[in-house]
């Protein structure tokens, strides 16, 4: 079982400080939310809400990784080609799916996600399911803490970084949780999403970013026997949810 020990603002303010800021972005951008369902459900279609099974905080009586639903704004659309099939990400995502993305907008139904306790405002951001499989016991490490809406990768890089650096910094924030710690990290990202530049080449990365498996397979460093292995067992996993 993963453990860490945890200090006085994480184990019992941290929580307090969720809710308020959840209820308070809830209330304040009511509005907001209500601007962004209607554009998506007239440019890209239903469900406005996307969700998807992650992994979350490890459950200290399994050792294991809770998985949740987390919520995002739909920001592609159900295009097929003459086979019938999906279009590739990029040419169903769009221009709205793109400003979404590139402000952090497709996000904040995640304030719902962090009301119900199983997010925080600040700390490593889930991944999929299927990343997760990939990590190494000290790499899941990230996974003591409650995933979070922003972390020390988003403001050092997001997807500009490899998988590595993510990582690393998510298991460099854990070593020491405090309150002004992630008070920093949530002004950085309000500078980010509101005064820093997008640039188009940022959104690429986000669009077309291999998963941590496929970087791992790609680099050699996993076989491709524990390639397959490692989905099939992140395919049971989701399985286990239905």
């Amino acid at each position: 079982m993963q453990q860490r020990n945890m200090e006085f603002y994480e184990k019992y303010i941290k929580r307090f400080f969720d809710i308020v800021c959840a209820v308070l972005a809830m209330v304040v951008f009511c509005w907001l939310y209500l601007i962004i369902a209607i554009l998506v459900k007239l440019r890209l279609g239903s469900p406005v809400i996307f969700k998807q099974p992650r992994p979350g905080m490890i459950d200290k009586k399994t050792g294991e990784e809770k998985i949740f639903y987390l919520y995002k704004f739909r920001t592609m659309t159900n295009c097929v080609g003459a086979d019938g099939k999906l279009l590739s990400d990029k040419d169903r995502l769009g221009r709205l799916g793109g400003f979404l993305r590139s402000t952090s907008l497709d996000e904040i139904p995640e304030a719902w996600n962090i009301l119900k306790g199983d997010m925080s405002v600040v700390g490593p951001r889930p991944q999929l399911v299927r990343d997760m499989v990939f990590m190494t016991d000290r790499q899941r490490m990230r996974h003591t803490a409650r995933p979070g809406l922003s972390g020390l990768a988003q403001v050092n890089g997001r997807n500009a970084v490899s998988w590595e650096e993510k990582i690393n910094w998510d298991l460099e924030y854990i070593k020491k949780i405090t309150f002004w710690g992630d008070l920093k990290i949530i002004f950085k990202t309000v500078k980010q999403v509101f005064v820093s530049s997008h640039k188009e080449e940022n959104r690429e990365q986000v669009d077309l970013a291999l998963d941590y498996g496929d970087v791992l397979l790609k680099e050699g460093k996993v076989s491709k026997e524990e390639y397959d292995n490692l989905q099939i067992q992140a395919e049971n996993i989701l399985r286990s949810m239905k």
